[in-house]
């Protein structure tokens, strides 16, 4: 089978440098495997490669939908299968790199096929969880147990999706998810870097205040703008900040914190903290999401000299 090098770990850890040096070097091309840089117009907030990185070597999967389209990991997954298949007629290994552990998972362990999303049916469930909050994963509890174990009760989105899958196939998630994945035909090279979790921390609360000196928060309203001026009426502020908040680009670390700050909900300095705990919790979760996949060479990115050793490394597989 040809070969596909995934570059993994928490954010903050270094991913997007070696992934530009070791495309360097195998003279290749970068899929990102991150699913918020899928958004155009956020750049500071999910910390896209900058300008200059992205004229270095060539990158796929940044930038191209619009914050209030619908995207699905099978989206990924099907716009991703002839990228790699074409740098693979060109003698050529892919590097995905990214964090993001649903497409990771999705690449190496394959995807199940399931419904499309139906936006009408979506919006009638999100009425009725409205009417009575908690109706929903309830719901899921009686027709998916197994599902609904693996679910945070406050996961609107994932919630969303199963009792969808089970309403239209009248099988559960978790059983198609069981029965119906199918691997895909490569052979993973599964790099992964870590690093001491204080040191790690620090990078992040120094990153989330370079964001803000960015202009993070102009970023997000401009966003905001954008995805408002397709809804054709507005009500209420709350009404309005919830409707903002069911699109999946919104859920982005940053960008959700700081809707809640311009709807009242929260002041600038509580803003700013929140987003670099729930910034740390990310990698956090991160850290334990990898640790579960097999066959991961870890590479700590704080050591000097680390990113000389991985490209060495690589060569030598």
């Amino acid at each position: 089978m040809k070969k596909v090098i995934l570059i993994l770990g928490p954010t903050a850890v270094g991913k997007t440098a070696l992934s530009i040096k070791l495309a360097q070097k195998l003279n290749t091309e970068i899929i990102s495997a991150d699913s918020m840089q899928i958004y155009k117009h956020m750049d500071i907030g999910t910390a896209k490669p900058s300008k200059e990185e992205l004229s270095i070597v060539k990158h796929h999967m940044i930038d191209i939908i619009e914050p209030y389209e619908y995207f699905s990991v099978g989206d990924y997954i099907e716009q991703v299968i002839p990228i790699i298949n074409r740098l693979h007629y060109q003698d050529k290994i892919p590097i995905l790199t990214g964090g993001t552990g649903l497409y990771m998972k999705a690449m190496t362990r394959g995807l199940f096929k399931g419904p499309e999303a139906d936006k009408k049916l979506r919006e009638k469930l999100l009425k009725g969880e409205e009417s009575q909050q908690g109706i929903l994963y309830n719901y899921l509890q009686s027709i998916d147990p197994i599902s609904a174990q693996k679910i945070q009760p406050n996961d609107k989105r994932r919630i969303l999706r199963a009792i969808e899958v089970y309403i239209k196939t009248k099988t559960t998630i978790s059983d198609i998810q069981t029965n119906l994945t199918i691997p895909l035909p490569y052979e993973f090279i599964k790099i992964g870097l870590t690093a001491p979790r204080q040191r790690l921390y620090e990078r992040i609360n120094q990153r989330v205040d370079d964001m803000i000196k960015n202009n993070l928060f102009e970023e997000v309203r401009k966003v905001v703008k954008i995805i408002l001026e397709r809804k054709p009426h507005h009500s209420s502020s709350i009404d309005e900040m919830q409707y903002l908040l069911t699109f999946t680009s919104m859920q982005a670390i940053g960008y959700k914190e700081i809707i809640m700050m311009e709807y009242g909900l929260n002041d600038k300095e509580s803003t700013i903290s929140l987003i670099k705990q729930r910034t740390r919790n990310y990698a956090k979760r991160q850290f334990t999401w990898f640790r579960a996949e097999r066959d991961i060479i870890w590479f700590d990115s704080f050591k000097e000299g680390s990113i000389d050793e991985i490209i060495w490394q690589v060569f030598t597989l």
